[in-house]
């Protein structure tokens, strides 16, 4: 209530600056003059729930302390909670993680961002194929010196990467792809694109033009979900790369993670 509200502020109700005192038997704040109820839970992830605020700053810490993520068995049992309690506390925060990770374009006049894309899940059908089956890819692009974002791509041809770059990169930067034939011609949308072959075995030019940075946060994400999901459906898989997004931004100042996340709740 304090970190959202504040000590005193408007009432909704009359009008006043008031301050609110807890109503007995429910989760919500009366106003002192009108008895206007607020409830600080509503709009957060733990909206509605009946799991206890301290349970749910744990499973966040837990979050925050974690490179590789945690599996809701491991919530269950911590907490003692069921399976289906623990798997919604995971997904609400990995959602809210996500949403607070800025989408401001990337780049710019000067600046530089590796693009690289990759497949997670599923099973790969088909000889030599290497692309078919039931996997989900996923677009990363990382700004040196600057923020990641990822975003699960509808398709692997040119379009559909060219549409994802279009929005969150800004035009004239100076953009790294491998040679994957979704990236070619995108310099005709203002952008400087270099490419490094690694057919070749080349994995960087001698100017430092690479795609090795975004290739390391593949690595990242694919340890946690391999090592503590075991198995993420596609479906849910925006939400995994969010949490990660979250941590990977964050890396700087990872005292700051939880924080982040408890302070972000304020009006």
């Amino acid at each position: 209530m304090r970190v959202r509200f504040g000590d005193r502020h408007a009432c909704g109700g009359c009008g006043k600056d008031a301050h609110y005192y807890r109503a007995k038997a429910r989760r919500s704040y009366a106003c002192e003059y009108c008895g206007f109820q607020v409830y600080p839970t509503a709009g957060t992830p733990f909206d509605r729930t009946r799991t206890p605020l301290r349970d749910w700053f744990y499973v966040m810490f837990l979050f925050c302390a974690s490179r590789n993520g945690v599996a809701a068995k491991e919530v269950e049992r911590q907490l003692g909670v069921t399976y289906k309690t623990a798997w919604r506390m995971c997904h609400q925060i990995r959602e809210y993680m996500g949403s607070l990770d800025s989408d401001d374009p990337l780049g710019g006049m000067g600046e530089t961002v590796e693009i690289d894309e990759t497949l997670i899940g599923g099973s790969v059908s088909g000889k030599g194929s290497g692309y078919k089956g039931n996997k989900t890819c996923v677009v990363g692009m990382l700004e040196r010196g600057g923020e990641l974002i990822t975003r699960v791509a509808p398709a692997r041809h040119k379009s559909a990467m060219h549409a994802l770059i279009n929005a969150h990169v800004l035009p004239g930067t100076t953009i790294n792809t491998d040679e994957f034939g979704g990236y070619k011609d995108i310099a005709l949308n203002g952008y400087r694109h270099v490419t490094v072959n690694h057919g070749d075995k080349v994995y960087a030019t001698k100017d430092g033009a690479g795609v090795n940075a975004i290739e390391g946060f593949w690595a990242q994400l694919k340890r946690g979900i391999n090592g503590t999901h075991i198995h993420v459906s596609g479906k849910h898989l925006s939400k995994y790369l969010g949490e990660f997004e979250y941590r990977w931004n964050m890396r700087q100042a990872p005292h700051l993670m939880l924080d982040r996340l408890v302070w972000s709740f304020a009006r």
